[in-house]
């Protein structure tokens, strides 16, 4: 038997060659995403550390699902990613199905 919440886990993450550097992920999501200086975002693990290297994951927490999609959805660079941790299939972004 498996355990639901696990097999609901998400992470997100950006690809930064498409990001456009409009913020509108930090508006919908500061706990998770955050502009760096040098004007792209990046996501930030609840140590509050940018998670800095190509294709860096964080956990999508549960209370700001609806702010993570949302962000997805709203980014003018298609360059948000959440999937699925158990099979790594992307739920939002512009590899979702």
């Amino acid at each position: 038997m498996s355990d639901k919440k696990a097999d609901a886990a998400l992470e997100v993450w950006i690809d930064q060659d498409l990001c456009t550097g409009d913020g509108i992920c930090v508006q919908y999501a500061p706990e998770v995403f955050e502009l760096d200086i040098d004007g792209l975002a990046y996501v930030k693990g609840d140590d509050d550390e940018l998670r800095q290297s190509p294709g860096a994951t964080v956990p999508v927490p549960l209370a700001l699902l609806r702010d993570v999609a949302d962000s997805a959805r709203e980014c003018p660079g298609d360059c948000i990613h959440v999937r699925r941790v158990a099979d790594r299939v992307e739920v939002y972004g512009p590899d979702a199905e």
